[in-house]
């Protein structure tokens, strides 16, 4: 491919040159001999620093959304990097969105399960899927590491281009609000979009909640291509239900909510072996059993079955998903050494998730039917939104019995600090509470302090294998470490879960 078939489409200022391109990327350190190199300004660094370094490794063009032509290379100057970085790669990789059917899914909490059980369901249906979301990457039956929810779009349409090859016909993605804001997923055409809820989340970079949710409808208004055709939107969500006036115009908009919309439940019984209920649909009522816990994760499912109703997938095809999927990593994943009392570790990092978790909890030690106690480890991501951190310590006090307030990503701040910042919220409860600094530590005495019928909650990281701090990233993974305390406490050796 020369270098104007790459720019075919893009939004182009100027250009000269027409070598041929063996390959492009947005990252100096990775550009090889012949290849492409676009210069973009990003969230934490600006490529057009790094130019010098790709034409040292070979780069034969530079695309820039900065800088004025330089002598010896082809050049492109663009008024977007992300969105050329976008075009670019679509037609470096022959367009491969545009033979997928997309399904894109936003929204604060929920996004990862929704995901995870609509592949699923499509899966029952017989299609061959990707799936790009926080946990993994998934290509037909191949699993890749997860570095971002939603990748940079080189990344997506290289995903895609290996999906079309193995036959993949659907592809799932998470898309998060960061994402939209900055045009990554500039030119792919959802068919369906789902809206899961807004609550508070990310103002470190979105500034307000307003600011949150303008990014989030990005998806249902398309970037640089028309709207997705079906808009799937939780109406118990007041965001939601702004969201589905904006979306009637453009979309066939399918609704659900617990009790109210398109898809909601009825005869609803959740039990601490799973959850019961008649799913009501524009057809027919569905009979839906899954081994998954708690309320929420009925509004995962009534999303995910909205969803597959857009995508053609037949009731039976549903319901035997449902029943199919025990957990996803990370999320409510209970983990078994042969202790008579549950660990769970658990995703959960703002207030509201925590609010679920524990009302998950709640549900779970209520229906068992025996007395137990809510004990849960927390803490605050460093370098984000300061101010949902009393309102987190509020959320764990409120639903506990005994919190452990602990670190989480404490990134370039110091972990006493972010505790520091949650306390207040978790004194307001009065709930019991000790501060540990250091998690695995927090880990360990929760575990120790949990009696038969008691319930351990491990918040916040979930299926994350590191732990970020100022010295970088250094191995950490919650189920590891709780399976290990547990060991060390005297309990079986670990064995897996059925998902």
């Amino acid at each position: 491919m020369n270098f104007l078939q790459l720019l075919d489409g893009a939004e182009v200022l100027d250009e000269r040159g027409d070598p041929p391109i063996a390959g492009l990327d947005y990252d100096s350190r990775r550009v090889r001999p012949d290849w492409c190199f676009v210069a973009m300004r990003g969230e934490h660094t600006n490529g057009n620093l790094y130019i010098d370094k790709a034409i040292a490794n070979g780069a034969v063009a530079i695309v820039s959304d900065s800088l004025p032509p330089r002598e010896g290379v082809a050049w492109a100057r663009v008024p977007h990097g992300r969105r050329a970085l976008a075009r670019l790669s679509a037609n470096f990789y022959r367009h491969p969105a545009e033979k997928l059917e997309l399904t894109g899914i936003t929204g604060t909490n929920g996004k990862t399960t929704t995901s995870f059980i609509l592949s699923r369901m499509l899966r029952a249906a017989g299609r061959k899927i990707a799936l790009v979301g926080t946990v993994e990457y998934r290509i037909g039956h191949e699993t890749f590491p997860a570095p971002h929810t939603t990748p940079e779009a080189l990344e997506i349409n290289r995903l895609f281009h290996r999906a079309v090859d193995v036959g993949c016909t659907e592809a799932v993605m998470e898309v998060s609000s960061h994402a939209l804001e900055q045009q990554r997923t500039f030119g792919l055409m959802f068919d369906v979009a789902v809206f899961t809820n807004l609550t508070r989340d990310h103002l470190d970079y979105h500034g307000t909640m307003e600011s949150y949710f303008a990014s989030k409808t990005i998806l249902f208004k398309g970037l640089g291509v028309e709207p997705p055709r079906f808009a799937v939107i939780n109406i118990d969500d007041e965001y939601g239900r702004r969201l589905v006036e904006i979306c009637r115009k453009h979309h066939e908009v399918i609704t659900f909510g617990l009790e109210r919309g398109d898809f909601h439940a009825k005869e609803l019984k959740i039990s601490s072996t799973g959850i019961g209920f008649k799913m009501a649909t524009p057809l027919a009522d569905i009979p839906i059993f899954s081994p998954m816990l708690g309320r929420v994760n009925v509004y995962n499912l009534l999303a995910a079955s909205a969803a597959a109703y857009a995508r053609d997938v037949t009731p039976s095809a549903i319901s035997e998903a449902a029943d199919q999927i025990a957990h996803v990593a990370g999320r409510f994943q209970r983990l078994d050494c042969g202790q008579p009392f549950t660990v769970i570790v658990d995703y959960a990092h703002t207030d509201d998730a925590i609010r679920n978790l524990t009302a998950v909890a709640h549900d779970y030690v209520h229906q068992r039917g025996e007395p137990g106690r809510i004990i849960t480890v927390f803490g605050c991501g460093g370098d984000r939104d300061r101010a949902k951190r009393p309102l987190m310590g509020e959320a764990a006090g409120s639903g506990s019995d005994f919190v452990v307030l602990t670190s989480d990503n404490p990134r370039s701040e110091d972990p006493i600090a972010i505790m520091n910042d949650a306390l207040p919220g978790l004194q307001r409860t009065g709930v019991r509470y000790t501060l540990e600094p250091d998690r695995r530590k927090a880990i360990e005495l929760a575990i120790r302090e949990a009696d038969a019928a008691d319930i351990v909650l491990i918040a916040g990281k979930g299926h994350e294998k590191h732990q970020e701090t100022k010295e970088g990233k250094i191995p950490f993974d919650d189920v590891e470490v709780a399976q290990k305390a547990l060991q060390h406490a005297g309990y079986a050796k670990p064995h897996p879960v059925a998902s």
